[in-house]
């Protein structure tokens, strides 16, 4: 029902003091918004908070373990080629954490303009430390002429070939790059033992609490910034992940 100009409004008790009251109210929500959470409340954790904190746990244990491998090459010389190959592992291992760290942060940084998506695979699998025996490329040569002016390509390639690299067990990995319609698919496919435990990473909206997952989450949250999407599929080569970006 809509009143009109003159007609007559039903006076209640206390109506005189709705403005006071929810004015009041608003004021207190500002003052606690103001004032921040309460004692013992935690904040959300931001995308670089929750990365540093994934870092400080996850490097906890193998950056004990190798200073305990260094420690026992003196105490141990028969086990000396044992313990250094122990501690090569580790190394390897603190390394691969640091390029999965690195390739997920920093979303707002810039790549200088220009660059072209050949350029920006080669780097990538360059920094993403997977052996090229392993890896086979067919990019596109229409796609590889393609023009990418931001780094955060840069991250989602070297993202999904650090998590094959680290968590495929050794498995052959096909990355292919097509340019079609206005659109670049990126598509990553091994033949992974749990393709499931793969593909939650790419369903969650915030931070994994530790690294577990953290460079899977970081190619959804990059593509979908970009505009386009994440979308996988099983077959009998095993699981694609297919990153969709428009050519812009």
């Amino acid at each position: 029902m809509t009143l009109a100009p003159d007609t007559p409004r039903t006076v209640r008790p206390g109506s005189g003091r709705l403005l006071t009251d929810l004015a009041r109210v608003v004021r207190e929500h500002v003052v606690r918004a103001a004032r921040g959470p309460r004692p013992g409340q935690e904040p959300p954790p931001t995308p670089e908070g929750a990365l540093l904190r994934a870092m400080c746990h996850d490097m906890r244990s193998p950056l004990a373990s190798l200073e305990a491998l260094l420690g026992s090459l003196d105490r141990q010389p028969t086990q000396r080629e044992e313990l250094l190959e122990l501690a090569r592992a580790q190394t390897a291992h603190l390394s691969s954490m640091l390029r999965t760290a690195d390739a997920s942060g920093g979303a707002t940084r810039q790549a200088p303009s220009g660059r072209r998506l050949g350029d920006v695979v080669r780097a990538s699998v360059a920094a993403s430390g997977l052996p090229p025996r392993q890896l086979t490329l067919a990019v596109q040569e229409c796609a590889a002429g393609v023009n990418v002016a931001d780094a955060r390509v840069q991250r989602i390639l070297t993202n999904l070939l650090e998590n094959a690299h680290r968590h495929g067990d050794g498995a052959p990995v096909l990355l292919t790059a097509v340019h079609r319609d206005g659109w670049v698919r990126l598509a990553l496919t091994q033949d992974v033992a749990h393709p499931q435990r793969v593909v939650q990473y790419l369903r969650h909206d915030s931070p994994p609490v530790d690294l577990t997952g953290l460079g899977l989450w970081s190619v959804q949250r990059h593509a979908h910034d970009l505009g386009g999407a994440v979308v996988w599929a099983t077959s009998d080569a095993g699981l694609t992940l297919c990153v969709q970006l428009p050519d812009r």
